[in-house]
């Protein structure tokens, strides 16, 4: 029950990500946050999950979730911070999804699809930061974010 859960809440959670670049109307700065934030609640979620039966990679997932949120608070209510961490936000974000990517790695190791997982985060991760490099487009960053929850939610959904 709890691994469908935390499955569709990814797959909702990259929705709404894919979706709000769409509409154009959010600033860099708060899609960022929100991109950030939505990745921060689903590995505080995964961490609660599976501490039961995995504390080395519910460890991970909290603490990694507990920075992402942190960093996310700041970029919501001091916008002005963006400005100051231009130029190292995209770096920041995408070397967070390779390390999310690495830590999938090592929680799923057990999962069917775990290592695909870990493998997609990793290579939208790069991604990311080479896009975000050339094309500093929040659109295709923030659906980079939500493809790697998307196909991670639908990974753990088929793992069952």
């Amino acid at each position: 029950m709890k691994s469908k859960f935390i499955s569709l809440l990814a797959i909702i959670l990259g929705l709404i990500i894919m979706i709000f670049p769409i509409m154009g109307i959010v600033g860099v700065s708060a899609l960022i946050s929100l991109s950030v934030l939505l990745v921060s609640i689903y590995l505080l979620v995964l961490g609660v999950a599976i501490i039961d039966f995995n504390k080395t990679g519910a460890i991970l997932d909290l603490a990694l979730g507990i920075i992402l949120l942190l960093l996310s608070i700041l970029l919501i209510f001091n916008p002005a911070t963006l400005g100051f961490l231009a130029e190292i936000t995209l770096y920041l974000a995408g070397i967070m999804l390779i390390i999310v990517g690495l830590v999938s790695l090592i929680n799923n190791r057990q999962s069917r699809y775990g290592f695909y997982i870990g493998i997609a985060g990793i290579v939208l991760g790069l991604l990311y930061i080479i896009i975000g490099t050339y094309i500093s487009d929040p659109i295709v960053l923030g659906t980079l974010i939500g493809i790697w929850l998307v196909i991670s939610g639908a990974l753990k959904l088929m793992d069952g």
